[in-house]
């Protein structure tokens, strides 16, 4: 460790109690990735604030010893957002995880980054009111992590991804100041700053605290289990689900290899030789429901649909929403290892993309199963691999890339929820012209003018080159 480092872990000690600073390898191997294993590297110290002011003193002594820095969550992202490109300081925020204030009146709650998002609505049980945002990985991660990288979930076909529900941000700037922008108010005045912090992963600021908007419960609820013998049939109940001008509230998908894996690990009794299965949730008033839960079982049924099952009480609703959630757990009974892709289609393209990543599957010798969210077209495929084989991971890889390119190709994006991180970083001149990077770049440097805030993370020109450029002599997965 270099004598500026040596110093700052002094320093930083001084400030937060040495049992809340690590700086120890064997300690900080657990903070070498995040949920995007390919790529690893360990940071040089880790810190657990408790408050804002924490994170501003860290980061003003990140500044005086010329240190980059970073936040972490949970470690939940999927593309590397957390990875500590450089090494450096990690800003772990899972110690300040207060549920600081709700106001049922107003509809707004007011959290720390470090709540997880499932807590938050274990607070709100009983009140009539819920958070809508809920990833599928909403009972480990956490709010703040949300906010960076603008989560969606099952819900969110109707009720919108994390930015619409988030009203105004606490944050530590990259030279260490406590700001405050937006607020409980509906519509703030002058830019929307807050719009342009979510989804930052990071790179603009560190989130210390969120105002966030809570939505009434829907008066009713519909949940169905559609059950179909091929793909195709199964996407195309979901495009004329939609053209029919139904919005369901959750519309998702789970093909062959998903649900074996489901029903090896928990039992929900699943046919096993089904290629698709759909979920399919709508709510709203009483008044129309059943009218909307009869045309999607017809549109399935017409479509193909072996058999429809509706949830006919909450238990079974529950226990049906358990099996989706539980979808990414159940993946360690088919690998060692796996990667999960983040590409959006629109949804007339899901039965060609799904075609291509079978050709995919078969040309690069990497099986491939899918789990996605269906009704806006987010696809979620999940790589199965060893990741002790670099010839696997370069495989990996190279799947990776063809599913992504063909999203592009496709009139869609590379990433719906997961965020850029360092996964996918080259992509974004394919997705966007020079003067758009120029456009972000500049924005970047204007709230992060000397680069030391998550460098290497999102732009191509923020610095280091992502995954490429882990820290000399520290271990990288390619």
């Amino acid at each position: 460790m270099s004598v500026a480092l040596v110093s700052l872990a002094g320093r930083l000690r001084q400030l937060l109690g040495s049992e809340n600073v690590l700086d120890a390898h064997s300690e900080l191997v657990v903070y070498e990735c995040d949920g995007f294993t390919v790529a690893k590297n360990a940071p040089d110290i880790a810190v657990f604030p408790r408050s804002a002011e924490d994170v501003a003193q860290i980061v003003q002594s990140c500044r005086k010893y010329d240190v980059p820095f970073l936040p972490r969550g949970a470690g939940t992202s999927l593309a590397g957002g957390c990875l500590p490109v450089g090494g450096g300081v990690m800003i772990v925020l899972t110690r300040m995880r207060e549920i600081l204030e709700v106001h049922l009146r107003d509809r707004y709650a007011i959290v720390e980054p470090g709540v997880v998002n499932a807590w938050l609505n274990r607070h709100l049980a009983g009140t009539g009111f819920h958070y809508a945002p809920d990833p599928s990985s909403q009972g480990a991660c956490t709010i703040g992590g949300n906010v960076a990288t603008n989560s969606g979930g099952p819900h969110t076909l109707k009720y919108g991804v994390t930015t619409n529900h988030v009203l105004g941000l606490e944050m530590v700037t990259s030279e260490g100041e406590i700001v405050r922008l937006g607020g409980p108010t509906e519509d703030p005045h002058g830019i929307d700053l807050v719009g342009t912090m979510v989804g930052s992963e990071g790179t603009l600021g560190i989130v210390t605290r969120i105002w966030v908007r809570l939505t009434r419960n829907p008066q009713g609820v519909r949940t169905m289990l559609a059950i179909f013998e091929s793909v195709d049939e199964a996407t195309r109940s979901i495009s004329e689900i939609i053209g029919a001008g139904i919005i369901p509230a959750a519309l998702e998908m789970m093909d062959q290899g998903i649900v074996v894996a489901l029903e090896e690990a928990f039992h929900f009794g699943f046919p096993l030789d089904a290629e698709a299965i759909l979920l399919i949730e709508v709510d709203g008033l009483e008044a129309g429901l059943d009218q909307q839960r009869d045309q999607v079982m017809e549109i399935c049924n017409q479509n193909g649909a072996r058999e429809v099952q509706l949830a006919a009480t909450e238990k079974e609703r529950q226990e049906l929403w358990k099996c989706r959630k539980r979808a990414f757990g159940a993946i360690g009974r088919l690998s060692s290892s796996f990667c999960t892709q983040d590409g959006v289609v629109p949804r007339t393209q899901l039965p060609h993309i799904f075609r291509k990543i079978r050709e995919i599957s078969a040309k690069h010798d990497i099986r491939i199963v899918n789990v996605f969210h269906a009704g806006d077209g987010n696809l979620h495929p999940i790589l199965l691999f060893d990741e002790r084989s670099p010839e696997e991971v370069q495989r990996v890889l190279e799947a990776s890339k063809a599913i992504l390119g063909e999203c592009i190709a496709c009139g869609g994006s590379v990433t719906g929820e997961h965020g850029i991180g360092v996964e996918k970083i080259s992509y974004m001149n394919k997705l966007f012209s020079e003067s758009d990077l120029e456009v972000m770049e500049r924005l970047r440097s204007a709230l992060n003018p000397h680069g030391r805030l998550s460098p290497g993370k999102m732009l191509p020109t923020a610095g280091a080159c992502g995954m490429e450029q882990v820290h000399p002599g520290r271990r990288a997965a390619l």
